[in-house]
């Protein structure tokens, strides 16, 4: 018997959601709820030189405005870092990671993918070394909801990569990875910025010896410029006052095609509608569309 369904929202606090951001929470959201699944809403806060004073709050106080309640307390990575540093300790014990010294400098020298210069080194802990992971060449292959089959070598993008950064700031790649199985999640639903990073994942759910999750990851909407909707790229924080309207327009660019006269609902009548009409097949196997006109 398969596992009930669990969603999760992820957004780190580096700004404000964005009409991007909002997209990858609401199809998130519906697939959780046409599924008769929980939702969890998960702060990823580790990179803390990037985070914004009053962003998590803005993130949460948006997701509420918006009708995208969450099941149960909102979970902050910076509180669970004893659980990532646990993994870490095992596998430097085991010879499964190791420290490394390698400048970035020195890695593009190589073309940019890590070729193991301190695989075998021994490197004893310090305060400026990184910790990564041994990979494999076996290929990797999952099938994404959307996508389809996706097939890469965990090592093709970086080769053995980073768990610990050389600041000590646990690795997105890791913590996503701990607190997905901690959290028992079944389904992640993203955005296809991500499809890259899911081999590094699913190598580490092979390691941990622990089922991997079903993936669907939606198109980035990219601007006129092309450029991907960003915080970085200052994309407009979404308003509270004009929720329905740009609920509205989110099911439209994800292909829900909701009747007209849900424009002017709440965003409760038009997220009940969502729910029951969802069908993410709707949208384009891509991993980029362009944003509509408005």
């Amino acid at each position: 018997m398969p596992s009930p369904y669990i969603g999760r929202f992820a957004p780190t606090p580096s700004g404000y959601l964005h009409f991007g951001s909002l997209l990858a929470a609401v199809a998130s959201y519906l697939d959780a709820r046409h599924h008769r699944g929980r939702w969890l809403v998960r702060i990823e806060d580790l990179d803390t030189p990037r985070n914004i004073p009053g962003a998590t709050e803005h993130i949460l106080r948006t997701l509420d405005a918006y009708g995208l309640h969450w099941d149960g307390e909102v979970v902050w990575q910076s509180e669970r870092l004893a659980l990532y540093q646990h993994v870490i300790d095992h596998w430097l014990a085991t010879g499964q990671a190791y420290h490394c010294d390698c400048s970035r400098r020195t890695i593009l020298a190589h073309g940019g993918g890590y070729p193991g210069t301190c695989r075998e080194r021994g490197l004893p802990a310090a305060p400026d070394h990184a910790v990564r992971v041994r990979v494999e060449s076996q290929p990797i292959v999952f099938r994404d909801r959307l996508q389809g089959e996706f097939r890469q070598a965990a090592d093709d993008l970086s080769g053995d990569f980073i768990i610990r950064r050389r600041d000590g700031i646990i690795a997105y790649q890791l913590a996503v990875v701990v607190d997905d199985i901690a959290q028992q999640v079944t389904d992640i639903v993203r955005g296809a910025d991500l499809l890259d990073s899911t081999p590094r994942q699913l190598w580490l759910y092979h390691l941990l010896q622990q089922p991997a999750p079903r993936y669907l990851h939606v198109p980035l909407v990219m601007r006129q410029d092309g450029e991907k909707l960003s915080k970085r790229l200052g994309s407009a924080p979404l308003e509270a006052s004009q929720a329905a309207a740009t609920l509205f327009r989110a099911l439209q660019v994800l292909a829900q095609e909701p009747p007209a006269e849900l424009a002017q609902a709440p965003v409760g009548d038009q997220l009940a509608w969502a729910v029951a009409h969802w069908q993410p097949d709707k949208l384009p196997a891509k991993r980029q569309i362009p944003e509509p006109r408005t």
